[in-house]
């Protein structure tokens, strides 16, 4: 069978999407990605055909563009001005054009980005097999646990349930300018879509999350399509950072990232910066990204590293710790290596993971408006020095090994699509 593939053109998505991918064409499935041109290189280091479309609209270089005012947003502000100047048009560019790419590739069946909203309407229009996937945390729609862009804990008063709701009814109204672009395809096409309905444009045969269910809150009512798998790891498949390993030390190494995309908050660095120093006795890695010029930051302690790119998962092998965005990936791949994690969520799923690292006991947390240098050093410092939070995190590498999260995505899509070709 032949798959195509459609991801939003982020970092933190296509990483996990390529991977399955490339698992899935492993296995002997002839597998295609599609994407705004920008997406090739991503693509192309994974060693997947590529086929982009939107080359008009999105010349090479412009999703950079269109993603640098994201870095420097707090909060629920970055989700709501990507869904009114960014996702609209990108929506629009993938209904318009991916018809037609589809067919001249003689794609069968998709595999589709569940954060590309509403984009099962292409499969559903064109009768064709689809799966969807959650790179990053998926979202509860029922109100029994928390949205994941809020950092609550996870309770099951009444009260709660009200508040997860009001949040739900938030964040969803931000995404009104993506449902009207969809709306405006699907009347055009003359497709009958019950707007009301959120699962309206949701894969019937398959819905996968690389997030282990030992991660999640309890008792969430997923629908039966829904499946937990763990992490799309294989270590492969993705452009190479330089790094100068013989820097390393043999003191106990803390890696810290803030992730690709909203994390051009210098004042976060600086304070990073200032707790680490105030910890001598370890070695550190700062990661800062394409969006802050390091000049910036001010003095540089002694025992921190500062790189505009890292080899993550490497640097995860030999730490003791990481100071994280509390990306989901970021997250499993920590897990994954059994490092505890302090994290400063800021922005779209970031909460959610922190409030699951907390909740689950393998880290700390502190929301982005309540991070001081104080906090985040006694915080740092807790965790380094509990043996529990190194204890949990050993618990879900265990956890991860065990479920073997990529294979069980791919076995779960081969089965969906086999049973309708």
């Amino acid at each position: 069978m032949k798959i195509g593939f459609v991801s939003l053109p982020l970092s933190g998505h296509l990483n996990p999407m390529t991977t399955l991918a490339r698992k899935l064409q492993s296995r002997g499935s002839e597998v295609i990605f599609f994407g705004v041109p920008d997406v090739g290189v991503t693509v192309r280091a994974a060693e997947l055909t590529f086929v982009p479309f939107g080359e008009s609209e999105y010349p090479i270089g412009s999703m950079p563009k269109a993603l640098a005012p994201l870095s420097k947003l707090r909060g629920l502000e970055a989700f709501q001005y990507a869904c009114a100047n960014i996702t609209p048009a990108l929506t629009k560019a993938a209904l318009e054009h991916l018809p037609q790419k589809l067919g001249d590739a003689g794609v069968e069946a998709l595999v589709i980005d569940n954060g590309h909203r509403f984009m099962g309407l292409l499969p559903i229009s064109l009768n064709m097999p689809f799966v969807q996937v959650w790179p990053f945390l998926h979202l509860d729609g029922s109100g029994t646990t928390p949205p994941f862009f809020f950092s609550w804990p996870h309770e099951t008063t009444p009260e709660a349930r009200a508040r997860n709701i009001k949040g739900l009814k938030e964040v969803t109204a931000f995404a009104a300018p993506i449902q009207a672009v969809a709306k405006s395809y699907a009347e055009k096409i003359g497709l009958q879509i019950d707007w009301n309905d959120p699962f309206s444009t949701t894969s019937k045969l398959a819905i996968i999350t690389q997030t282990p269910k030992e991660f999640d809150f309890p008792d969430i009512p997923w629908p039966s399509q829904f499946h937990y798998t763990g992490p799309f790891h294989d270590n492969h498949g993705r452009e190479q950072a330089p790094f100068p390993w013989e820097s390393l030390t043999d003191k106990p190494l803390i890696y810290a990232s803030l992730g690709t995309l909203v994390n051009g908050l210098e004042e976060v660095y600086k304070t990073i910066l200032w707790a680490v120093g105030n910890i001598p006795e370890v070695q550190v890695v700062l990661s800062v990204g394409k969006n802050v010029v390091p000049a910036d930051l001010g003095p540089i302690p002694s025992n921190t590293l500062i790189v505009s790119s890292a080899p993550q998962i490497e640097l995860l092998k030999r730490a003791a710790l990481c100071i994280t965005h509390a990306g989901l990936n970021t997250a499993l791949e920590c897990l994954a290596q059994g490092v505890p994690m302090v994290a400063i969520p800021n922005a779209y799923d970031q909460p959610g993971v922190a409030a699951r690292i907390a909740h689950h006991g393998v880290g700390e947390f502190l929301d982005m408006e309540n991070v001081t240098a104080e906090r985040l050093l006694a915080l740092i410092r807790n965790v380094l020095g509990d043996q529990r939070y190194r204890n949990r995190a050993q618990y879900f590498k265990e956890v991860i090994a065990r479920d073997r999260g990529l294979d069980r995505a791919a076995e779960l899509v081969e089965k969906a699509l086999q049973t309708i070709s």
